[in-house]
């Protein structure tokens, strides 16, 4: 019973550090908000913007699979990615870490590659890095297809 009171004290501390805060940092969309198979397939359901302006990281894919000879489809790793991150939580119940209440992140789409031209397709991927990431000194958390 004792360790069953520890844990709700825990849950309730928890739920309402993450849930109830007035943080004005982004949040994932929770499962109260909206069932887990609806709404916009953004990154863990974070909030969408078109760069890096304000945010500390940000989750950014880059749907390419051209140096792929045999089996491709690798472009499609960062849409899949995105469509099994609404399982994904704000915190981690087993160590507490919660990065959402410190930082700020936000999904800032795909990269809009050539997917018939390698070498321009890397520097579409440079300059998109370059003038919607790095400007505003923030972190890229990239979405793999070809790497």
């Amino acid at each position: 019973v004792r360790g069953s009171n520890m844990i709700q004290r825990f849950l309730k501390t928890t739920f309402r550090r993450t849930f109830t805060s007035k943080s004005e940092k982004n949040m994932p969309l929770g499962g109260n908000q909206m069932p887990r198979s609806g709404g916009i397939a953004s990154m863990m359901r974070l909030p969408i913007q078109d760069t890096g302006k304000g945010l500390d990281a940000c989750f950014v894919g880059v749907p390419l699979d051209i140096g792929t000879s045999n089996r491709s489809g690798a472009r499609l790793g960062p849409r899949a990615i995105r469509s099994e991150s609404v399982l994904l939580r704000p915190y981690n119940m087993a160590t507490r870490a919660a990065p959402f209440d410190c930082l700020q992140v936000a999904d800032i789409s795909d990269v809009p590659i050539n997917p018939y031209n390698l070498l321009k397709s890397v520097n579409i991927i440079e300059e998109f890095y370059t003038d919607k990431i790095l400007k505003y000194n923030c972190k890229p958390l990239t979405l793999g297809g070809d790497h």
